[in-house]
């Protein structure tokens, strides 16, 4: 694999055994012996916001694990509509379907500055063969991403608005801090719940008003929950 070297992205090469989050990444259960088996560079890389990390359709050079920030999956539907299929998070794995295919079937923007680790394709590959702890991690991590992927579908398309926007405070829920929960651009957000920017803004405006939620921020992108009953009815 020929590494790519973008200016306002390369950062290094990434030490797996020291990572923060390893426990949280594609990595967790790989042990001396296994590292011992990465003969390619694991590329350490920093995208500001509204940066593409990939395009859909793209041949893939590699399956990105996510370390910091958020990072928005984008299709393309047949009228030429751009939509929202999913949000990833710290310790989510980005284009995994690349090993399958060898191509990405979204676009991946960063919906804040994020930090990646860019794993490439041949050293997966060659891991997964050598590896049954990494072999049954990438087959975890391939269902749990079909199964979050059919959850967004499911609970964020169907509903009335204040559902909609309920339903993904609910997804947006910090892991160590679950009485708190992330939004983004309310462009984004109207674009993955198939609804007006308006509408987004009048339906976090009234959960607020209710009860349900309180701004943490002046930004309008953290809050705190305050009433989940409410968010789940």
């Amino acid at each position: 694999m020929i590494p790519i070297h973008i200016d306002s992205a390369w950062k290094g090469t990434s030490d797996c055994r020291t990572c923060g989050i390893r426990d949280m990444v594609l990595f967790a259960d790989l042990d001396e012996q296994d590292f011992s088996e990465i003969h390619t560079p694991i590329d350490d890389l920093a995208f500001p916001a509204a940066s593409v990390l990939y395009a859909e359709g793209q041949q893939a050079l590699g399956v990105f694990t996510l370390r910091q920030g958020m990072v928005k999956l984008v299709r393309t539907t047949s009228d030429g509509r751009e939509r929202i299929v999913r949000v990833l998070r710290a310790g989510d794995v980005i284009g995994l379907e690349a090993l399958a295919t060898a191509r990405y079937d979204s676009e991946a923007i960063a919906l804040m500055d994020v930090h990646v680790c860019r794993i490439p394709l041949a050293v997966l590959h060659h891991l997964s063969n050598h590896s049954p702890r990494l072999h049954k991690q990438l087959m975890q991590k391939w269902q749990h991403a079909l199964k979050d992927a059919e959850d967004w579908l499911a609970d964020l398309n169907f509903g009335t608005a204040r559902q909609r926007v309920a339903s993904l405070a609910l997804k947006m829920r910090d892991a160590d801090q679950p009485q708190f929960t992330s939004f983004f651009a309310r462009e984004d957000m109207g674009a993955m719940l198939d609804l007006k920017l308006e509408t987004v803004s009048r339906e976090i405006s009234a959960l607020v008003r209710d009860g349900a939620l309180r701004s943490c921020d002046k930004q309008g992108r953290r809050y705190e929950i305050l009433d989940e009953r409410l968010l789940k009815s």
